[in-house]
């Protein structure tokens, strides 16, 4: 081997190195070769670096000469002796004397060589021993620490297939470590949006930018049943010359704080859902609209599919308790769906009477008066949800796999039930929307309760009501006689407004309109006694201005009550038309097509007590037309009443119109919806 070919030559012709690219670059390992009489015929530059000699002071010396003391002269040559002799490679460190005089311990791996021609030579690769030291140190700390961290961690090529995995991500995806190994990175990945985990790690691998602490949720072939969370953090590898190696991936199972944080979310959901029941759902004292607006609270916040029905013996205020293995009447008062859905078919359309037998589960809700809970409705399960074999094939075709009944309990008596269906939503019900929903349920019982009460007293008043008005003929000897009965809204009780038209002798006709300032029953059995009153007076042939003296004196006698009241007499004979006003508002007179308020004497309203009453007489011509009205007609909170009588005014421009038509013409015209008192109508034409 010629001693030429292992030249090096002088450091400052030496060429430019490319930057250190792998471990032994980093650790700058030297290799040094030595013929059979231990001279130097190869010498690296990492052997100049590590011994301080240069190519020409080292080549064809002596290699005991430059690197070795003295006192390790013995040591050296027998190794060196074995090695050549027996080739077996011997391994250590080693005290070598450097060009500056120092010694510095250096770690070797020495062996024997053999050219083509047969020439032995002994080859020593050579590392400073600190340095070395240092690295495998370093070597096993990164090793313990990534086996042993709780923190998932891979090492993925550019290609994305994992070429590293720490024993934490393989129990966080439950596939082995020897299974990542080459397989790519979508392989084993158990989220739905992997693609953009590996978008995310492209841009890494481009730009060299970290991204830390990504928030992804999936399911874990270990558990596939449940949703787990992970924050992943993403960093580019690469040497210490610049060359990509891959990335490094880092995953942090925060399946727990995940739960807690939608746990926390679910809860605050919770309240705010309350809290919006607490002001829209009782807001009028309407059955039905009370219903409508649990149904729309509870779809889809709490269930895809919400029904209300009602028992309807509680609905009639004629609960009777019943054996509780028997079947119940209910009437279906709402029914929403989150979205659409057959398994509205199977309900109960609202308004129409079902009956569920014993075994029905809503009928055990309503006799058990407790929740009943179906976490996962099986095929076993529909016939005791739905009302027949039909409707269980449709909820079977709208996916209905969980079901919850909850009763309507107010002033602890059972009433009806919430039925809650889920289909689109994955999650079964659960304790807490057992809570929710009866927390739901509670609060809409009350209402509902309230509102049947209330509307069965207001029909009873209602009944009451209609029961005393007249029922007379629409012909009276020189007038037709148009009247209308019109009660407030649901709203409102009824009031105490009356009309009537009572014959007299010698063919005059009495014409009354009153109003009792009051609301309810009572209100009701007032105006019907003075009603009563004002007939057995108008029998008496009283002036109208006497008979509204002798109720005064009536009214007084009924405690808390103030009574308006308009009494006009008609003689056909003289064509003379007399009134009497107590407080009330003014009439209309019709003639030709000029309508007017007819200008009364003021005067206090009945039950005011030693008032004087005057009557006013004037003409009642053929064709002319006399309005009688209470105030609930004109009134309204956002206008003044002086627009109001102008408004009814220019509703009667057309004198010749049917009676009949004239009263619906006043109420639609001049009513809203919303009115909040009764109506009491009142029109004569004179013929």
């Amino acid at each position: 081997m010629a001693v030429e070919s292992f030249e090096t030559g002088h450091e400052d012709e030496r060429p430019e190195l490319p930057r250190p690219t792998g471990l032994l670059d980093v650790l700058s390992v030297a290799a040094v070769a030595l013929d059979t009489r231990g001279r130097v015929v190869f010498w690296t530059p990492q052997a100049e670096d590590l011994f301080g000699y240069t190519a020409e002071e080292a080549l064809g010396e002596n290699a005991t000469r430059l690197l070795v003391r003295p006192e390790h002269l013995q040591a050296v040559s027998s190794l060196f002796t074995e090695v050549l002799e027996t080739g077996r490679g011997w391994a250590g460190a080693f005290p070598v004397r450097h060009k500056d005089g120092s010694t510095r311990l250096t770690e070797f791996r020495t062996m024997r060589l053999l050219d083509d021609l047969g020439d032995v030579y002994a080859l020593g690769i050579a590392a400073d021993h600190t340095l070395l030291q240092r690295v495998e140190t370093d070597l096993a700390l990164c090793e313990q620490l990534v086996n042993q961290s709780p923190i998932g961690l891979a090492l993925l090529d550019p290609d994305l297939r994992y070429l590293l995995v720490n024993p934490a991500l393989e129990r966080i995806d439950g596939i082995p470590a020897e299974d990542h190994i080459g397989r790519h990175l979508r392989e084993t990945l158990p989220f739905p949006d992997v693609d953009t985990v590996e978008s995310a790690l492209r841009q890494v691998l481009t730009t060299g930018t970290p991204l830390i602490d990504q928030y992804h949720v999936g399911r874990p072939p270990a558990d596939p049943e449940h949703d787990h969370a992970w924050s992943l953090s993403f960093y580019r590898l690469a040497d210490p010359g610049g060359r990509i190696l891959g990335a490094a991936v880092s995953v942090v199972d925060v399946t727990e704080r995940h739960r807690a944080a939608a746990e926390a979310d679910r809860a605050r959901r919770r309240l705010a859902l309350i809290a919006e029941a607490s002001t829209r759902v009782g807001t009028t004292l309407d059955v039905q609209q009370t219903a409508d607006e649990l149904a729309e609270i509870a779809a889809p916040a709490l269930a895809d599919v919400v029904a209300v029905d009602v028992l309807d013996s509680a609905l009639a205020c004629r609960r009777i308790r019943k054996p509780d293995n028997g079947p119940e009447l209910f009437r279906a008062l709402a029914l929403k769906a989150a979205h659409p859905t057959v398994a509205e078919r199977a309900a109960d359309p609202p308004g129409d009477l079902a009956t569920y037998d014993g075994d029905r589960l809503v009928t055990l809700c309503v006799h058990t008066g407790r929740p009943v809970l179906v976490r996962h409705v099986g095929a076993q399960d529909l016939p005791r949800i739905a009302r027949d074999a039909e409707a269980g094939a449709l909820l079977a075709r709208a996916g209905v796999h969980s079901y919850l009944a909850v009763p309507l309990i107010a002033h602890g008596e059972v009433i009806g039930a919430l039925d809650l269906k889920r289909t689109r939503n994955p999650a079964p019900f659960d304790d807490d929307d057992v809570v929710l929903a009866g927390e739901l349920a509670g609060r809409a019982a009350v209402a509902i309760d309230n509102a049947r009460w209330f509307q069965s007293v207001r029909n009873t008043a209602l009944t009451l009501q209609r029961s005393l008005l007249p029922d007379h003929s629409t012909h009276h000897t020189g007038l037709e006689v148009a009247s209308r009965y019109q009660p407030a809204q649901a709203t409102s009780e009824v009031g105490g407004d009356w009309y009537d038209v009572i014959s007299l002798a010698d063919d005059k006709t009495a014409l009354v309109v009153g109003d009792v300032m009051g609301n309810g029953i009572d209100a009701a059995a007032t105006m019907g006694r003075l009603r009563t009153a004002t007939c057995a007076y108008a029998e008496l042939d009283l002036a109208p201005a006497e008979v509204l003296q002798h109720l005064d004196k009536v009214t007084c006698d009924l405690e808390h009550y103030i009574v308006t009241c308009l009494y006009a007499v008609y003689d056909p004979r003289t064509r003379r038309c007399t009134i009497a006003n107590a407080g009330h508002m003014p009439p209309a007179l019709v003639r030709g097509d000029s309508p007017t308020l007819l200008d009364l004497p003021a005067a206090a309203p009945l039950g005011v007590g030693g008032i004087a009453f005057e009557a006013t007489s004037f003409e009642l011509l053929p064709g002319d037309l006399l309005v009688l009205y209470t105030d609930g007609l004109v009134e309204t909170r956002q206008h003044p009443i002086d627009d109001r009588l102008d408004v009814l005014l220019s509703f009667l421009d057309e004198p010749r119109r049917p009676l009949e038509e004239t009263c619906d013409l006043l109420l639609y015209g001049l009513r809203h919806p919303d009115d909040h008192d009764d109506v009491a109508l009142l029109i004569a034409r004179a013929l």
